[in-house]
């Protein structure tokens, strides 16, 4: 992964502002995950593992997700 992510002030924003924009971004590229993923070396297997780990949690939070939009739909309570 060769990204180069980069920022340009807008008109009148501040430094903090800028900053923060730029850190959303480095998350949404993945950044930093990428620099701690290669900083030890994990076999294909447990990378796999993770994988479907991550995919699962997502999934899950899908399904929650959902299930809280038919509750609210039907006026239930959580």
């Amino acid at each position: 992964m060769a990204t180069n992510v980069s920022v340009t002030q807008r008109n009148n924003e501040s430094a903090e502002r800028l900053i923060r924009r730029f850190i959303k971004k480095c998350k949404k590229e993945r950044v930093i995950e990428e620099v701690r993923e290669r900083m030890s070396y994990q076999p294909p297997s447990v990378k796999k593992r993770e994988k479907r780990k991550r995919a699962r949690r997502a999934l899950e939070r899908e399904q929650r997700k959902e299930q809280k939009t038919i509750r609210k739909y039907l006026g239930e309570r959580d």
